[in-house]
């Protein structure tokens, strides 16, 4: 690795060796003896840590503002230099001059494009401070990426063109940060040169900027005009705007005083790990998320309630008397309980709440759109439970803080909803605890991440509504009836044929003298379910209800007869979950859709044809064929009669 740089702009390199460090001769660096050398070790380690990011809307300069704070904080080497001279006479955007921007921008497409894309992380101290900055796209399709950036910040640095003025993603990079616990900003007016340094335009847009954190609740704002291109401003203050009288950027990032969340909390340890090296030893392993503990401290272990004492709090170098917010331990309890990764260990006199339904803000990350009762995985702490939006509430205008309508949510856009977990989870508002407050939301198909949350607080049902028992059980009434419980779940186009089978099958189970019950589409749809329509948020929750009907019917002893489109995969693998091990048999009526639309007995695909009926499934709305049915039937290669035997074998009945 090169050596550092000690002058900006003007071509000098230091005096260190090949390693980048320094010799006695450097300002500020100790002496040769050892005890400075440890000493002067000791003082960087110690240094307070700020994260921040840098966001804004396209050529704001974000990525320039932070290569030019790296090149004039003096952390850039011979060698990264050399590289930033070279990609800037091949990539650049400056001419002869270094393009700062290309520090940050290191994808091909980034280069290729002059934006950013991903979220780029850059590492620099100076003699006051450690910083870890997250330069943020701007391009409005990659809010995905500014928001993960932002989920882990302290400060947010959001860039202006002194030449727009605030624009659409200047609202919405803001409202994010403000959505995601972000306490302070740093509004930094850029390109005042392309302006004459003019303070009117700077007071203008910062008064704007003012009044738009004042509605989104930020409670810090500093606003700075600069140039990070010429760097006026940026680590120093510029002699072209003597009519500015605050610090200038690098100063106001040393001394800004971040604080913490819930600072007066009791403990909260969520546990990652459960440390069992030896059958002598136990102990549960996380980072402390708030509060401190010490040994004989009493605790509770949530959602199970169980309670103890800490016998010790072990370090990453052994046994430690205090821990506190941030730190990693491990803590041995005095009881053997069961403590299990995704639990919270937390103070007995102060403990969180447990919910398993909740009101959260949700920004929706994926290309395909939210869907109230579709089912996800929520990842919370170290817990990952089933999760459903069993309503959303309104979606936010993110440029006008507006609350809309809304069924769904697409990309980008972010919902105020409701949320319905399968299991009780320790928590806290994100306000309070971003640990425990935050969460992200996993489509269980492709296990990528879908959306990212901020709970608000426990809806009172949570608390109020309890599971009743009842002695007499599933097992009791199958008993009754001579049988064994189970669905039969029917899906397949329109006219493959689904209605017909079950038929058959209810007809004989009745002969045999079992205990069974169909539910069809369309009779369902002429009671339960009348209020729905054919959309896709209909859709799955006409799936949802009727799988809650078959669940309890199920309950009752019965054999249970579904026969449903259900066209999508994420709401069958739902019903299914609904049921027991081996109790949700898949039937695929399987026809090619132009054996479907031939047969049209009720003249459905004609109309669809016609666009007289919107959201048809196979024309105009997908149909997602099962991959793995218990029973697979081609329905264009048999009778009915033959098909519905095939049904009956499977259940050991003929």
């Amino acid at each position: 690795m090169g050596t550092a740089k000690t002058g900006p702009g003007n071509g000098e390199r230091g005096t260190g060796d090949s390693n980048g460090v320094g010799t006695s001769e450097d300002p500020g660096f100790p002496g040769s003896r050892s005890s400075d050398i440890a000493a002067y070790l000791k003082q960087h380690e110690t240094k307070p840590l700020l994260r921040f990011i840098t966001c804004g809307s396209v050529d704001d300069g974000k990525s320039t503002l932070i290569g030019r704070l790296l090149y004039d904080s003096k952390r850039l080497f011979d060698d990264q230099l050399a590289a930033l001279e070279k990609d800037s006479r091949k990539h650049g955007t400056q001419g002869e001059r270094i393009d700062y921007a290309l520090l940050l921008d290191g994808l091909a497409a980034e280069r290729e494009q002059g934006i950013t894309i991903d979220v780029a992380y850059r590492y620099f101290d100076t003699d006051k401070r450690k910083f870890i900055v997250a330069d943020c796209p701007g391009h409005e399709q990659y809010t995905r990426n500014m928001a993960t950036g932002a989920s882990t910040a302290d400060l947010a640095v959001v860039l202006v063109d002194a030449r727009k003025g605030l624009l659409a993603q200047t609202h919405r990079h803001s409202y994010i940060a403000a959505l995601l616990g972000i306490r302070h900003v740093v509004l930094a007016v850029n390109k005042m040169d392309l302006v004459d340094f003019d303070a009117a335009v700077f007071e203008r847009i910062a008064a704007d900027y003012r009044t738009l954190a004042q509605r989104l609740g930020i409670p810090s704002v500093a606003c700075i005009p600069l140039s990070a291109l010429e760097g006026d401003n940026l680590t120093a203050r510029s002699a072209r705007t003597p009519w500015y009288g605050g610090p200038a950027l690098l100063e106001h990032l040393e001394s800004v005083q971040v604080e913490g969340q819930d600072a007066a909390s009791g403990l909260r340890l969520p546990v990652q790990w459960v440390n069992r090296p030896h059958q002598h030893f136990r102990g549960y392993a996380g980072t402390i998320a708030a509060g401190e503990v010490r040994p004989g401290d009493e605790v509770v272990v949530l959602p199970s309630a169980r309670r103890s004492r800490v016998a010790q709090v072990l370090g990453p170098d052994g046994e430690v008397a205090v821990a506190g917010a941030g730190q990693a331990v491990t803590l041995t309890l005095a009881d053997e309980i069961d403590v299990s990764r995704g639990d919270v260990i937390a103070a007995a006199g102060d403990p969180p709440e447990v919910a398993d339904q909740f009101a959260a803000h949700v920004l929706w990350m994926a290309d395909e759109p939210l869907l109230p009762g579709r089912p996800y995985w929520l990842k919370i702490g170290a817990r990952t439970v089933g999760a459903t939006v069993t309503e959303i509430k309104h979606r936010v205008d993110v440029n006008t803080q507006e609350h809309l309508a809304a069924k769904r949510l697409e990309l980008n856009e972010v919902g105020y909803c409701n949320l319905s977990l399968d299991a009780p989870v320790a928590f806290e508002p994100y306000a309070r605890n971003r640990a425990l407050g935050g969460f992200i939301l996993v489509d269980r198909y492709d296990n990528g991440t879908a959306g990212a949350g901020t709970l608000d607080f426990a809806l009172r049902r949570a608390g109020n509504v309890h599971w009743q028992h009842l002695d007499v059980d599933k097992a009791a009434r199958a008993r009754q009836k001579g049988q064994v419980p189970k669905v039969l779940w029917f899906t397949g186009l329109s006219g493959a044929g689904k209605s017909t089978i079950a038929n058959l099958v209810d007809k004989r189970l009745h002969a045999l003298g079992y205990h069974a019950f169909l539910l069809d589409g369309d009779n369902v749809r002429h009671g339960l379910n009348r209020d729905l329509g054919f959309t896709a948020e209909d859709r799955v929750e006409n799936i949802r209800r009727v799988a809650e009907v078959a669940r309890l019917m199920t309950d009752a002893g019965l054999i249970v007869l579904v026969s449903f489109i259900s066209p999508f995969r994420a709401e069958r693998r739902m019903a299914r979950e609904r049921f027991d091990e081996g109790e949700f048999i898949e039937v695929f009526v399987d026809v090619p859709l132009d054996v479907a639309e031939a047969r049209d007995v009720k003249g459905l695909y004609r109309k669809a044809r016609a666009g007289l009926i919107p959201n048809f499934t196979g024309i105009d709305s997908p149909y997602e064929a099962p991959e793995h049915p218990e029973l697979h039937l081609r329905a264009d290669r048999a009778t009915p009669e033959a098909l519905a035997l095939q049904v009956l074998a499977r259940l050991g009945l003929e």
